[in-house]
C-alpha cells in the first residue's frame, strides 16, 4: 500500500508539471470577469478544464455552475473541491470588462485555477483513494445585481440570490460529505496562508418610503417628504449603533438608490439598499429587529408610508475545525510552519461557504495574492498566481488524500467530531424564516 506521503509527493509533481496551465488559466479569466449566474464565458473555461482531463462533467447547474467528479476505488466519502466562478462590478479596476464594469477584484479567478489544479493534482492517485472528488466551479457568490437576481425569482428562474444556496437547494451538494476552497488574501509579506477565519451572515434590505408629492417653494406643507423619512431613520440606525454586542460583530451599510427626481419637488419616492451583517443567526435576527424598527420611525416621523423587503444573502460562517486541521497541516508542509496563520480571526465580510457550512463539514482558507490592496477596490486583483492559484492546488489535494487514504478513515473521523449539521429540508426552512416583506404607515 503506498503511504500517504508518497501520494502526496506524487500530487504535489504533478501540480508542479501542470503549473503553466494552473497560472495561464487564472490569468485568463481575471482578464475576461463576469457577474454572478452571467458566467458563461468562464463556465465554458472550467468545462474545457474538465474535458482535456476526459472527465464526464453537468454545466448549467443554478444558471452557470459546472461539476465534475473523479472516482476513487470506493466511494465511501466525496470531499468537493470549490471554485467561485463570478466577478465584481468594479469599472475603474485595470482589468475591468469596458463593456459590463466587471473585474476580478476579489481574486476568485485564483479559486477556479486552483481548483482545476488540485484535480490536476489528485487524477493521478485517484485508484488509491477510497472515495470521490467533485470539482465544482459555483456560480454568484458576490451579492450584487440584486434586483436584476429578484427578478430572475419572480420569473421562477431561482430562488435564491447566491450560487451555492440555490445549489443546496436544488440537491447538488446531496452527494457531497464536505468541502474546501481557497479564497485569496493580501501580499506575499505576511502569512502566505489563513487556515481558518470566520465571517459574517448578512441579509440585504430594500426599502421604500412612499411620501405625497407637492412644489417644493409654492405648497411644501401639502407634501410629504419621502427623502426626510429616509433621513431620519437613517440617523435612527445610526443611534442603534451602540446597542449592539462587539461579540456579535454587527455591520450595517446603506446606499440610497433613490431620492427624489426634481429639487423643486417635495419626493414622493425615497429607497435605499442595506446589507445588515452578524456573526450569528440571532445576532442577524436581532440588528435586523432594530433595522426594521428604525425604518418605521422614520416613517411614522414623517407621515410616510415603507415598505421593507428583506432577503436572505449569506448565513455565517464558521469553518469546522477538524477539516481545518488537516488543510493547516497540509499548508504547512508546502509553505513552511512560518509562513501559514492558524487562526485569522473574525472576519466583517461574508461567504455563501457559510451556508454550505449548514449541512456540512467546509474549511475555508486564505491564500497570499502577491497584492496589499483592500478586496473589492480598484486596485485589488491577482499579482502572483502561483501564490495564488499553485500553492492552494497543493494543499487542498493534499488533503483530500490525507482525508481519503486508508479507507477514508480521516473523513470518517471529520465528519464525527464535527458535529450535526441541517438537512437540505431544514436549511432551505432556515433561508425563508429570515426573509420577509412588511409595509407600514400612511396610505398615500
Amino acid at each position: 500500500m503506498t503511504s500517504k506521503d508518497e501520494l502526496k509527493a506524487r500530487v504535489c509533481a504533478e501540480i508542479d508539471r501542470q503549473a503553466e496551465r494552473i497560472t495561464a488559466l487564472s490569468d485568463e479569466i481575471m482578464r475576461h470577469p463576469e457577474t454572478g449566474f452571467r458566467e458563461r464565458g468562464t463556465a465554458r473555461r472550467v468545462a474545457e478544464q474538465f474535458a482535456a482531463m476526459n472527465l464526464p462533467h453537468r454545466t448549467g447547474l443554478a444558471g452557470t455552475g459546472v461539476k465534475a467528479r473523479m472516482r476513487g476505488r470506493t466511494s465511501r466519502r466525496t470531499v468537493a473541491v470549490l471554485g467561485e466562478l463570478d466577478s465584481l462590478l468594479v469599472a475603474d479596476h485595470p482589468h475591468a470588462d469596458p463593456r459590463t464594469g466587471a473585474a476580478h477584484a476579489c481574486g476568485h479567478n485564483a479559486m477556479i485555477a486552483s481548483m482545476v489544479g488540485a484535480g490536476l493534482g489528485l487524477q493521478p492517485v485517484m485508484d488509491e483513494l477510497d472515495g470521490d472528488v467533485v470539482l465544482f466551479a459555483a456560480p454568484a457568490e458576490e451579492c450584487i445585481e440584486l434586483d436584476w437576481r429578484l427578478q430572475l425569482r419572480d420569473r421562477g428562474e431561482l430562488d435564491f440570490p447566491l450560487g451555492k444556496a440555490e445549489l443546496i437547494r436544488l440537491g447538488e451538494f446531496d452527494d457531497v460529505d464536505m468541502a474546501i476552497t481557497t479564497h485569496t488574501a493580501g501580499g506575499a509579506d505576511g502569512p502566505l496562508a489563513i487556515s481558518g477565519t470566520t465571517m459574517n451572515g448578512a441579509l440585504i434590505k430594500r426599502v421604500r418610503f412612499r411620501g405625497r408629492a407637492a412644489h417644493a417653494g409654492a405648497e411644501p406643507w401639502s407634501g410629504v417628504n419621502a427623502a426626510k423619512a429616509l433621513n431620519l431613520a437613517s440617523a435612527a440606525i445610526d443611534a442603534q449603533r451602540e446597542t449592539f454586542r462587539d461579540s456579535d460583530m454587527v455591520r450595517i451599510s446603506q446606499l440610497i438608490t433613490k431620492g427624489g427626481d426634481a429639487v423643486s419637488v417635495i419626493p414622493d419616492v425615497a429607497e435605499m439598499e442595506m446589507m445588515v451583517r452578524a456573526r450569528t443567526v440571532a445576532a442577524m435576527q436581532d440588528a435586523s429587529r432594530k433595522v426594521d424598527r428604525s425604518l418605521r420611525a422614520g416613517a411614522i416621523a414623517m407621515g410616510a408610508e415603507v415598505e421593507i423587503t428583506t432577503v436572505t444573502a449569506y448565513l455565517p460562517l464558521t469553518p469546522d475545525e477538524p477539516l481545518v486541521d488537516v488543510v493547516d497541516r497540509n499548508s504547512r508542509a508546502v509553505l513552511g510552519e512560518d509562513r501559514v496563520l492558524r487562526d485569522g480571526g473574525h472576519a466583517g465580510g461574508s461567504t455563501d461557504v457559510g451556508d454550505l457550512g449548514q449541512i456540512m463539514p467546509v474549511a475555508h482558507p486564505m491564500a497570499a495574492s502577491g497584492c496589499d490592496a483592500p478586496f473589492h477596490s480598484s486596485q485589488y486583483f491577482v499579482a502572483d498566481h502561483v501564490l495564488a492559484a499553485v500553492n492552494p492546488a497543493k494543499f487542498m489535494a493534499m488533503s483530500v488524500v490525507d482525508l481519503l487514504a486508508d479507507g477514508a478513515a480521516e473523513a470518517e473521523r471529520v465528519i464525527a467530531a464535527s458535529g450535526p449539521k441541517l438537512t437540505r429540508d431544514e436549511y432551505v426552512g432556515l433561508r425563508s424564516t429570515l426573509d420577509s416583506v412588511q409595509l407600514h404607515g400612511e396610505d398615500h
